[in-house]
């Protein structure tokens, strides 16, 4: 794990390559249905963002299989705590690189979510390397609406369809602090990101 540059201590990266030999037999749980296929079983709150762009709360053990069908290049972690060392395998197994953004978990009124994290998250969901990308935090709801209303924005969705993505995955947890982020948060210092995939092209 090593901090790279996305606002110092505020993202940590951790490198991984695929493994030959795994030490460790695969620790991801496959259901078998009658036939003897796999489930696939996606996270809490799974859906697609976009081509190459996903979002989930956090992924459970059970879940790996389904990651692994995903091709996953990259994961964006927006919790502080540090990733478990069973899905820390995982990722060393599959060759993804982790990005952690932590952001803390509060509850309204003392909702703080830093803009600058954000945007620097924003940077690694807009290069097209670490795609297939899934975003995730703890589930699902706030922090990765948050950063997934961003990105809305500088599609150029209108807000009312913004807020709509974001309550539907939040529901009765839904944050006025949250949606009032998304409406403040400013896109034009990312106006000059490469914006090459299928929903950022005109």
């Amino acid at each position: 794990m090593k901090l790279d540059g996305f606002g110092g201590q505020n993202c940590a990266v951790m490198e991984s390559s695929p493994t030959e030999t795994p030490t460790a037999p695969f620790v991801g749980k496959k259901e078998d249905n009658r036939d003897g296929e796999v489930a696939l079983v996606p996270p809490l709150n799974f859906a697609m963002v976009d081509n190459g762009v996903f979002r989930s709360g956090f992924p459970d053990s059970a879940n790996f299989t389904f990651l692994e069908s995903l091709g996953l290049r990259s994961i964006i972690y927006l919790c502080p705590e540090p990733y478990p060392d069973s899905h820390t395998e995982f990722l060393k197994a599959n060759g993804i690189r982790l990005f952690q953004f932590g952001i803390d978990g509060c509850k309204e009124p003392f909702v703080n979510i830093p803009e600058e994290t954000i945007r620097q998250a924003l940077k690694v969901v807009l290069d097209t390397r670490n795609h297939p990308v899934l975003i995730h935090c703890k589930r699902g709801k706030h922090r990765t609406g948050c950063l997934v209303g961003c990105l809305r924005k500088l599609q150029r969705w209108c807000l009312s369809s913004i807020f709509d993505e974001y309550q539907r995955f939040a529901a009765a947890k839904a944050r006025v602090s949250d949606q009032r982020f998304i409406e403040l948060f400013d896109v034009s210092s990312l106006k000059n990101q490469p914006l090459s995939f299928s929903c950022l092209k005109r």
